[in-house]
């Protein structure tokens, strides 16, 4: 966030001592906490003057390095609840344009520019007392750092959400394109890693793009959970002082409230929403990875060469490195939603300090499943499917068996007979698959009647025929090519629904950023 650097120059201000009133807030361990700068100025700190500042536990206490992630969100959720004390007469303009003055200081020095303190919005606190005065303590007035923190993390949470949904679709949108490129490109289906029905490649892409739309959905259905406002919640009881929630909500962008005060301050359940869905997305992709892995081995995709590499010591080696580790991220996400489940299981209501350890594992998880998904979406998009190879490797293992089963069915056979026909002259074929002959044989032995009676020898002859084969499974979802085109174009439709919303949802970010700086410069 820099919208402030541009037009404004840090400067100091002027003799603050005539403000009148302290501020009072809660400190994350609930303790009441004074509003002057005589803590942050004689070697303590804002929150906890010289009482709480030492020791050699202060630096186990401290998250100011994770919380550099927080840091614009902090001035964000700083401004927004300076400009509502302000709006409500809690504070005067003239003291609200002075500390919107000193947060701008603050965000020009960035983050590396705080003093040392146990979080991060301790530091600007201590940094905004040390430049604007005592007026500077006003800043944290009707507020703890309980419901700060928690607005924080959700202020960020929604942009991280947004990029993880940008990444799935991208790589939604290209599995589309595989499937819109390659509905009729054969290849071999699998179960049990067995020969099992021949499919195409398109039909393949489509079932990872179904999948991801899923995740999709449920990334988009946990935004809206995130996007609540905490703020105003103070240590977990409310606040004496005449503040406008709603107000800061809409200064910040967020669609509503949190509004019970202490399900606001002790709610992390966002977190493991969003933890899950991204679980869910890594796993999914993990599946992906696995396949191409395999078909890499076979011959059956070439993944170009940026999504690759070689062996240190065997020059001819082409490695599906990225898409291996592209795969071992579904066990990062994984230990990250359990490492948050376990830190969140059995708190006591309201805030406690174990909430300081649950954020990382969410922040860890966001960033590993969104750079693999865009790491997959570039293998998926850049891949070339070697046509021959496929379709010479989809009637292998005798994988038309279960139309010529199907055929027969068709002509009245009951299928668990059918099913016995073809299983007969699969052995006898000794795996291979068998002749028109071998199965008119086999029919004759089982069913006691020559297999014309039933079907044709050129129906049979197309259900062993891996394209016709294909061709002929064109129930909605299957793989005929023209069931796979519809399939394309509704998943095409959902996607760009998707990234609509995402775009709404965005520019609704957008809106709420330019209104509170249009607000703040009011007062600066």
């Amino acid at each position: 966030m820099t919208e402030f650097r541009d037009n404004r120059t840090a400067k100091t201000t002027g003799d603050a001592s005539d403000s009148t009133g302290d501020a009072l807030g809660e400190g994350a361990d609930g303790d009441a906490v004074g509003g002057t700068g005589s803590g942050a100025t004689d070697g303590g700190t804002a929150v906890r003057g010289e009482r709480f500042s030492g020791g050699p536990a202060r630096g186990f206490l401290s998250s100011m390095a994770a919380d550099e992630r927080i840091f614009e969100a902090d001035l964000a959720v700083d401004r927004a609840h300076v400009v509502m004390l302000a709006e409500q007469g809690i504070v005067g303009d003239d003291e609200a344009g002075q500390i919107l003055q000193a947060l701008n200081v603050v965000e020009v020095e960035e983050h590396k520019e705080l003093p040392d303190g146990e979080d991060v919005h301790e530091a600007i606190e201590s940094k905004v007392i040390a430049i604007a005065g005592d007026v500077g303590g006003k800043m944290h007035t009707a507020r703890s750092r309980n419901d700060e923190v928690a607005t924080c993390i959700r202020y960020r949470l929604r942009e991280d959400v947004l990029a993880a949904l940008d990444a799935v679709n991208d790589a939604r949108a290209a599995l589309v394109e595989v499937a819109d490129a390659e509905g009729e490109t054969l290849m071999p289906g699998y179960t049990h890693l067995q020969s099992a029905q021949p499919t195409t490649v398109g039909h393949w892409a489509l079932s990872y793009a179904g999948a991801l739309a899923r995740d999709a959905d449920r990334l988009l259905d946990a935004y809206e959970r995130v996007n609540e406002s905490p703020l105003g919640a103070a240590a977990f009881a409310g606040t004496p002082f005449d503040v406008d929630r709603d107000r800061t909500a809409e200064l910040l962008g967020f669609a509503g409230l949190v509004e019970n005060a202490t399900d606001a301050v002790a709610a992390r359940d966002h977190l493991v929403e969003v933890a899950s869905a991204l679980a869910s997305v890594a796993t999914h992709l993990s599946g992906l990875a696995e396949d191409l892995v395999i078909f890499a081995n076979r011959g059956f995709v070439e993944l170009d060469d940026a999504y690759s590499s070689t062996s240190s010591i065997m020059p001819q080696k082409k490695n599906p490195d990225t898409l291996e580790l592209v795969r071992a991220t579904a066990g990062d996400a994984s230990a990250g939603l359990n490492g948050l489940l376990s830190t969140l299981k059995g708190l006591p209501r309201a805030y406690n300090r174990d909430l300081q350890s649950a954020t990382p594992h969410v922040w860890s998880t966001v960033d590993a499943v969104t750079e693999a998904t865009s790491v997959a979406a570039g293998a998926v998009a850049t891949a070339e499917w070697p046509s021959e190879a496929l379709a010479e490797a989809a009637g292998e293992g005798f994988s038309t068996a279960t139309a010529v089963a199907d055929v027969l069915a068709m002509a009245d056979v009951p299928f668990r007979q059918a099913h016995e026909v073809l299983a007969t002259a699969s052995e006898q074929a000794d795996g291979s698959a068998p002749s028109v002959d071998t199965i008119a044989a086999v029919v004759e032995d089982v069913l006691g009647e020559s297999m014309e009676t039933y079907v044709d020898e050129a129906t049979v002859a197309d259900a062993l025929d891996p394209a016709a084969n294909v061709a002929m499974r064109d129930s909605v979802g299957g793989p005929a090519p023209e069931a796979v085109a519809s399939q394309v174009a509704n998943a095409a439709d959902a996607l760009a629904a998707d990234e609509e919303a995402v775009t709404g949802k965005r520019d609704a970010l957008a809106l709420a950023h330019e209104t509170l700086q249009d607000e703040v410069s009011d007062y600066v």
